[in-house]
């Protein structure tokens, strides 16, 4: 039977907040080839921190959009290596690349792909769950979707379900930035609630991603409908 492939937006705040949080990517890595034995994944990385030290160092924003790009790369190459892929093929650079080394691998790492204006590495994962036709899984350094960053207002609140016009609102409350901050950019957004694709945010407690892979109840945000 042929698996299902799964879009998964791993985050760069989760790869390398400051240094490489090395507990969290070995629960990662673990709860992905678990299920492996279902799903084959392709895991698009964030740039984090990495990304945003390059960029603070720019002015330019198609220039500070480039340097974003080359740190997801960059970290999806590092990702490459933390699960022992073979270290002689390089990471995909365009979504044909994504469709040829899946079709020979259970798990594929990328960071963004071709340079478009306005967006990071959520649109490459929106595109690639419309590509697929397949649910994106967003995974984040917080549990879910709030109606502000719960980091800097203790107001916020947690918001469990959302549709996709609704979610489309409050991701273009905000002007797009390189190295921006909110859940998912703007232009995934739109991708998400033009091709109705489910979506999946989810936080660092890798047993939620576990759940939802396996159908079972899981503490996360979900966008659709």
């Amino acid at each position: 039977m042929k698996k299902k492939v799964i879009v998964l937006s791993l985050g760069g705040s989760l790869i390398i907040p400051d240094q490489i949080d090395i507990p969290f990517l070995k629960q990662f890595k673990q709860i992905i080839l678990k299920n492996t034995t279902k799903y084959k994944f392709i895991i698009v990385c964030g740039g984090g921190s990495l990304a945003r030290k390059y960029i603070s160092a720019l002015t330019n924003i198609k220039l500070q959009s480039l340097a974003g790009i080359a740190a997801t790369r960059s970290n999806a190459r590092f990702m490459n290596y933390f699960f022992n892929l073979d270290p002689k093929q390089g990471i995909p650079h365009t979504t044909k690349a994504v469709k040829e080394y899946i079709k020979k691998q259970k798990i594929v790492f990328c960071g963004a792909l071709e340079y478009k204006p306005n967006q990071t590495s959520d649109s490459t994962s929106a595109q690639l769950a419309k590509e697929f036709k397949t649910e994106f899984i967003n995974l984040t350094n917080i549990k879910g979707l709030y109606t502000d960053n719960p980091k800097t207002n203790k107001n916020s609140k947690f918001i469990p379900k959302i549709t996709w016009k609704e979610f489309d609102k409050m991701a273009n409350k905000t002007k797009f930035k390189p190295g921006q901050h909110f859940v998912l950019d703007q232009t995934a957004s739109k991708i998400i609630l033009k091709n109705k694709i489910p979506t999946y945010i989810l936080g660092q407690n890798m047993q939620q991603l576990d759940n939802l892979l396996n159908q079972k109840k899981f503490i996360g945000s979900e966008i659709k409908g």
